[in-house]
């Protein structure tokens, strides 16, 4: 009877989520002008996101480490209606590039409104077998250079009254097997920008944190590491992941979880983790 009790209290929260969502008025309108930078941004969520700010009329700078891409994505921003749209390539596992992207922006835009952070470094899909030094370097790539970068970026998105938005994980909240230091990555991330999120409240601070908890998306990477290992209980689109990301961030929510069921996943395991342990385990296809 407890973990119907939990099960049902679990529903009735998602169901409030899911309310307040549809009650949050977003105006395309804010976002004409609005001086943005996207990393991650040559393919998947980050390209996406790219697009539907440029639709919008935004200001755009974008990072990634290919150039050749960045540069498409760049010209398909100006055709769709970006006021402006550069792309400065950068590797985020070094010490100098995460800053250099941000003085890069902050000199060709003026400022900056929305410091959006999506980027991720490959990692295996895989049983860990004591790889420490790509662990080490996955921890730069998926953490360090999140918490340097928005250092960078605060004083300006404080005079503008901005955004950071930080793209996590479900993995973050519940661990996956085969994903070992990318949960831990992702793990930080909620960690280290959910306690910033208080101390920014606490001193009133004028920018916005939204923490955006992804479940599975169709992304082409996510779908090729995955095929045929786990079962995917229709992923969401990339575009419409990344559309609900821009409307967080936006609005000054400081939380988002996509597709709303991952919500839902993420309370049943507070409340009941035998359940969603079997779940786990359940959609896993894997043989040693």
């Amino acid at each position: 009877m407890r973990t119907l009790t939990k099960i049902i209290v679990a529903s009735i929260g998602v169901a409030f989520v899911a309310f307040h969502w549809s009650t949050v008025n977003f105006d395309p309108e804010t976002l004409r002008g609005a001086r943005v930078l996207v990393t991650g941004a040559s393919t998947g969520i980050g390209e996406q996101m790219a697009y539907h700010y440029a639709r919008f009329g935004a200001q755009l700078v974008i990072t990634a480490r290919r150039e050749k891409v960045l540069q498409q994505v760049v010209d398909k921003c100006l055709s769709l209606g970006a006021q402006k749209a550069l792309y400065i390539a950068g590797d985020m596992a070094t010490e100098s590039d995460p800053d250099k992207v941000v003085e890069f922006t902050l000199e060709k835009l003026g400022g900056l409104d929305y410091l959006v952070l999506n980027h991720i470094g490959p990692t295996p899909f895989s049983m860990w077998k004591g790889d420490i030094e790509h662990t080490r370097w996955l921890m730069k790539v998926n953490f360090f250079s999140y918490v340097q970068m928005a250092w960078k970026a605060l004083p300006s998105l404080e005079q503008s009254k901005g955004s950071l938005v930080i793209i996590s994980s479900l993995v973050g909240k519940m661990p996956w097997p085969l994903t070992a230091p990318y949960t831990a990555t992702k793990s930080a991330l909620n960690g280290f920008f959910g306690s910033l999120q208080h101390e920014l409240a606490m001193r009133n601070s004028n920018v916005s944190l939204s923490i955006c908890t992804l479940g599975s998306i169709d992304t082409e990477t996510a779908m090729e590491k995955t095929k045929g290992i786990v079962t995917h209980a229709q992923p969401a689109p990339a575009s419409e992941a990344a559309l609900n990301i821009i409307k967080t961030g936006a609005t000054r929510q400081a939380e988002l979880y996509y597709p709303y069921r991952t919500y839902i996943i993420a309370l049943i395991k507070a409340w009941y983790p035998p359940a969603t342990n079997y779940l786990l385990q359940d959609i896993y296809n894997y043989k040693p």
